[in-house]
């Protein structure tokens, strides 16, 4: 199995409850597809670089998995079909930088940052 991440941007809403929606909807559709997650980051709304759709800011969702190739393709069909999704990236992962960017996220976090 592939390591993948999978980098989406959703619409702003008044309603957080219609990201959960989406949210859980992903998660359905990878595990459905036959892929592990590893983890999911909601980094919340940020401003974006430049409007998307006629929008300024969106929501941020990081999601790490293991799979097949094929589950790719489901998992960009959904974000394709679905409204709340403006843009999409999924790109795989090798599993050597994987394991340093979480060594070096554990040094940091017992220095306190502090070099």
């Amino acid at each position: 199995m592939k390591l993948y991440e999978s980098l989406c941007i959703l619409r702003p809403v008044q309603v957080e409850t219609e990201n959960e929606r989406v949210i859980e909807k992903m998660k359905e559709v990878l595990t459905q597809a036959g892929a592990n997650i590893i983890k999911l980051d909601n980094s919340g709304k940020k401003k974006l670089a430049y409007d998307i759709q006629h929008e300024r800011k969106g929501t941020y969702i990081t999601v790490q998995f293991e799979g097949p190739p094929t589950v790719i393709f489901e998992l960009e069909r959904f974000q394709r079909m679905e409204d709340q999704v403006m843009k999409f990236m999924t790109v795989r992962l090798n599993p050597k930088d994987l394991v340093a960017v979480g060594e070096a996220s554990g040094e940091d976090a017992e220095d306190g940052g502090i070099q």
